[in-house]
């Protein structure tokens, strides 16, 4: 069994309904049997959380991720008072509507407000998120507000421990920034999503924190460094990152299985290990059933 710990099939800018029932059956036809949809704002999330209710053995994250840190106002940084009980704001996405009390849970968000029909089988498990994510910091753009980027990632961090739920990072050109600010909360469990830096940086995440690496199709045609495998989680970013030799189309939770073949040689084991370990190490950390 593979699992794409990593991918946003659910999102409908990227992926039409019918697009996405095929590149489900796509996935399970070549043993990729569980996937994970990843949030990336508050409406976002609860897009993913319905999809994962449609669909045996698909899950979903609640996260904002580090570009929308501009985007919401400073009493919902400062208190994250998120209005969790519909399934979009109630305000404008800049002025999401507040709560007389901060958040502390994201289980159970708004289900009683879905217009979707859960799986028979899922009616306990697709109603909370498995993760906080995708979050972070990201500086590769000009005109990022590193302040509010790290305080919006310390209240990502901050839910994901009254939560007890692991965090899906997701980092770019700011791990100087990064590891002083998980330093300060040394429960966070969580994955480094789609590491793309040096082998400096990998040789800290490796020593310093208990984090895994995601891996995906960017280090298929990249001289990027190669975590250990007891450290890896597989993932596509789908539809970003199509690995070799599906560069340059639009990538899908399938290509999890070309991302395996390609580590088995680069690590010198064969696929069953690389499925074997990998799974076992995604299935620990989300604590997927």
């Amino acid at each position: 069994m593979l699992i794409d710990s990593h991918c946003h099939l659910h999102d409908r800018e990227f992926f039409v309904a019918e697009q996405a029932e095929e590149m489900l059956v796509r996935a399970r036809e070549v043993g990729v049997e569980k996937i994970i949809c990843i949030g990336t704002s508050h409406e976002d999330s609860l897009v993913a959380r319905d999809f994962a209710m449609q669909h045996e053995n698909v899950y979903w994250t609640y996260g904002i991720h580090p570009e929308s840190a501009g985007l919401v106002t400073e009493p919902v940084l400062s208190d994250a008072r998120l209005d969790f009980s519909s399934t979009s704001y109630t305000g404008t996405r800049a002025e999401p509507s507040l709560r007389d009390e901060p958040v502390r849970s994201v289980r159970n968000i708004g289900v009683e407000k879905s217009n979707h029909v859960m799986h028979p089988k899922k009616q306990v498990s697709a109603t909370s998120p498995v993760a906080v994510g995708e979050v972070g910091l990201d500086y590769h753009y000009e005109g990022y507000e590193r302040e509010t980027q790290i305080r919006l990632f310390e209240q990502m961090l901050q839910l994901a421990i009254d939560n007890d739920l692991p965090v899906s990072f997701h980092v770019r050109e700011a791990f100087t920034d990064f590891f002083p600010v998980v330093a300060n909360f040394p429960k966070v469990r969580g994955v480094v999503h789609s590491f793309t830096d040096s082998k400096k940086v990998l040789k800290r995440i490796l020593n310093e924190t208990p984090f895994y690496v995601g891996v995906n199709g960017l280090a298929t045609y990249s001289t990027l460094p190669t975590p250990p495998l007891e450290r890896i989680l597989l993932e596509t970013d789908a539809p970003f990152l199509a690995p070799m030799p599906h560069r340059g189309t639009t990538n899908e939770p399938a290509y999890v299985s070309d991302i395996a073949k390609w580590l088995a040689v680069k690590l010198g084991v064969n696929f069953r290990e690389v499925a074997k370990v990998t799974t076992k190490n995604t299935t620990e950390l989300f604590r997927l059933v």
